[in-house]
């Protein structure tokens, strides 16, 4: 990746339902040129998937938690079993005291405990420490342009 791709991922990073032609016209491009770039972007999966950014409060989904996952086995095998629960947004395999981080969203507490009671059935899973967040100060993308 160059600058000119780094600046156009920015920029699709900042609303990503702007015109090739615009684009184009932020980094010096035609718009034909902007668009040939940001299909290799794609292509080359820089570029995973264009979506929106939802307030999940807005969507009923306001209890955000963070849910360490103990394990009496190696988890690493186990991302279809974590992506079967809806309402788990992310899944990660650490190193630590825990074997998994996982980022859950319901609209209750009541809808976490389920989906703690849940998580225990997936096999090799032996316990959960779960931090419910009061407040975010902010999330954010990746910054293209920030040293690799």
């Amino acid at each position: 990746m160059d600058d000119t791709d780094r600046t156009l991922v920015g920029l699709l990073l900042q609303d990503a339902t702007r015109s090739y032609a615009a684009l184009g016209d932020a980094v010096g491009l035609s718009a034909g040129a902007a668009h040939e770039r940001v299909r290799k972007l794609r292509a080359g999966g820089v570029i995973r998937r264009t979506t929106v950014d939802v307030d999940p409060a807005a969507l009923g989904q306001g209890v955000l938690a963070f849910v360490l996952v103990d394990s009496s086995a190696w988890m690493g095998d186990s991302a279809e079993a974590f992506a079967a629960v809806p309402e788990i947004q992310e899944a990660h395999v650490i190193a630590g005291s825990a074997s998994v981080l996982v980022k859950v969203r319901t609209s209750t507490t009541e809808r976490l405990q389920d989906v703690l009671r849940r998580l225990y059935d997936i096999p090799g899973v032996s316990g959960t420490q779960a931090t419910v967040v009061l407040e975010t100060f902010f999330e954010r993308p990746p910054d293209p342009h920030s040293p690799a």
